[in-house]
């Protein structure tokens, strides 16, 4: 995820700081969630062996609901991050989404 190990004493207030035996021994400093998202969309790249933007539709779909189980969306331009990635419109990446959660609802509804 792309992290940084730092000295106790150079943590900032947003980094977490490790104890042993009551002594801060180090201090980890995660990336902004966007860097993240960059990561993601990287990692996944490699995985299929090519640029997102030439994977078909399905793939694309499927590469959407990862992105939304790992939180992508809750990222401020997430959507357009994606879509960018993607070679879709934002409108496209909605899209997707809304399809997701209505099969969702359809499956939940298919086991009451």
């Amino acid at each position: 995820m792309g992290a940084e190990l730092l000295g106790p004493a150079q943590a900032e207030a947003d980094d977490v700081v490790l104890s042993w035996e009551g002594e801060e021994v180090l201090a980890v400093r995660l990336p902004q969630l966007s860097e993240s998202l960059d990561h993601i969309l990287a990692a996944m790249e490699r995985r299929h062996g090519m640029p997102l933007a030439e994977l078909d539709r399905k793939a694309k779909q499927e590469a959407v609901r990862l992105l939304e189980a790992r939180g992508a969306f809750s990222v401020r331009h997430g959507v357009e991050t994606v879509a960018g990635a993607l070679g879709v419109s934002r409108f496209t990446v909605y899209n997707y989404l809304n399809r997701e959660t209505a099969l969702s609802r359809e499956k939940a509804a298919q086991g009451e």
